[in-house]
């Protein structure tokens, strides 16, 4: 098995140099686009530099970035889990079904976890066990997992959440300090030590990569596949807490959308979306990216559907990007 040590996009070829390398890093220009974003905004709305602003600017990206860290390890072994704004809703409906029956806080962040967990087990019993297409069993069980939730709910909605539930999507732990973004930072340094500094991590590189050399080299592949599914299914059912208890209330409608997000945020953060590469630090990066710009259309009362083309089209161009790159190369060598 060869070991990985390139898990990032480079620009334009990988450099001798170490500096050289980490400056023209995918990375690096990720920087300077949430810099040039985040001045553009500040000279757009005078409103954008308030402290309290750039807080809520936080619960822009936190939930979906939560989830777009497991995304990451999922896609880097070359699979995908589209059903997670699906699991959300889900999960956010049985939490609001059990606070029907008087759950308390603990025992709704317990089903609101549980759920999501299950669900991404699911998944990955139908992709590893039964050898199913990540694409096509996601697809299949987004509808499954949101259909549930319309059953359940219909056009009703459950409100009425306990006060100390609420904290954990509204809270903060010091001052402007959400703890949501503190949430979201903590995740990202245990999954950036889990991919980059861990065997776990290796091999998640090492099946993108090639997923018959690494099972004849020993990686359990399908248990690795299995885990990241239920990974991922962990980090909704996370999102679908923090997301139900800061707007209060539950529909079946909840998170959507949020899919195209996650999926636009690991691949803007370098993630090669035919696996075997990637990092964490570029996902961070690319969520705060996406924070900002939907934060600053929002400030200056762009609609929604607006954002929606951009991030579709944002989407498009960083998956055609290294294909061009590359056809590009071909053509000057």
């Amino acid at each position: 098995m060869s070991d990985t040590t390139v898990t990032a996009r480079q620009l334009p070829d990988r450099l001798d140099n170490p500096l050289k390398s980490a400056v023209l890093s995918w990375e690096s220009l990720l920087v300077l686009v949430a810099l040039g974003i985040f001045l553009a905004n500040s000279f757009a709305s005078p409103y954008f530099l308030n402290a309290w602003s750039l807080s809520d600017l936080t619960f822009n990206f936190t939930e979906k970035g939560l989830i777009a860290l497991a995304m990451a390890l999922v896609i880097i072994t070359g699979e995908i889990d589209l059903s997670v704004a699906s699991i959300i809703a889900l999960a956010s409906t049985l939490m609001g079904l059990a606070l029907q029956y008087g759950a308390d806080t603990p025992t709704l962040v317990a089903v609101g976890v549980g759920v999501g967990v299950l669900c991404g087990a699911f998944n990955g019993f139908l992709v590893t066990g039964l050898k199913l297409p990540s694409i096509v069993v996601t697809i299949g069980t987004m509808s499954l997992f949101r259909g549930v939730a319309f059953i359940i709910l219909g056009d009703q909605s459950f409100k009425g959440y306990p006060k100390e539930f609420s904290w954990f999507g509204q809270g903060y732990v010091g001052w402007v300090i959400s703890f949501e973004l503190v949430l979201f930072l903590v995740a990202a340094v245990i999954f950036y030590v889990l991919l980059h500094r861990t065997v776990f991590g290796r091999q998640v590189f090492a099946i993108g990569n090639n997923a018959t050399a690494a099972r004849f080299s020993g990686v359990r592949v399908d248990r690795i596949k299995f885990v990241l599914f239920c990974l991922t299914g962990l980090m909704s059912g996370i999102a679908a807490v923090l997301l139900t208890a800061r707007l209060g209330s539950t529909r079946p409608s909840i998170a959507e959308g949020f899919e195209l997000d996650v999926v636009t945020m690991v691949v803007l953060g370098g993630v090669s979306i035919l696996g075997g590469a990637g990092s964490i630090i570029g996902v961070v990066l690319a969520a705060l990216i996406i924070g900002l710009v939907t934060f600053g259309l929002g400030l200056l009362n762009v609609p929604g559907i607006v954002m929606t083309i951009f991030t579709g089209s944002l989407l498009i161009v960083v998956i055609a990007l290294p294909i061009l790159w590359k056809m590009w190369k071909e053509r000057r060598a």
